[in-house]
């Protein structure tokens, strides 16, 4: 991911987590809001209670990862939203595979209160 589209400003963090928009499930938490950019931006955050530097730098590289893949599978769709993602603790011990479906179906939950409010 290239560092426009990364999310690393403290004070966009705390604006983004506190605008309450977000969805979750036992594996993450997205808080997301509208920006200004024509593109959009994804912040990781994976929590020291979770475990060591190694782990959670670990986690990061691999939302990363399904970050770049589900943008690169939905071309077609481009919200100009920033992105949170919180890593929660069930989530600590699923494989790729899983932590990549309960993204998408997260993604996917976002995609269709878009489609509402147009």
């Amino acid at each position: 991911m290239k560092k426009k589209f990364i999310v690393k400003n403290q004070r966009d963090f705390t604006k983004i987590i506190k605008s309450r928009k977000f969805v979750k499930n036992n594996v993450f938490v997205i808080y997301y809001l509208n920006n200004e950019e024509k593109y959009d931006r994804f912040g990781v955050s994976v929590g020291t209670k979770l475990g060591n530097a190694v782990f959670r730098n670990k986690y990061k590289r691999k939302i990363r990862a399904i970050v770049d893949n589900y943008k690169k599978t939905k071309k077609d769709y481009v919200n100009y939203k920033d992105y949170i993602i919180i890593l929660r603790e069930k989530g600590s011990n699923l494989s790729y595979k899983e932590l990549e479906e309960n993204f998408v179906s997260l993604m996917n939950i976002i995609r269709k209160e878009d489609k509402i409010d147009k």
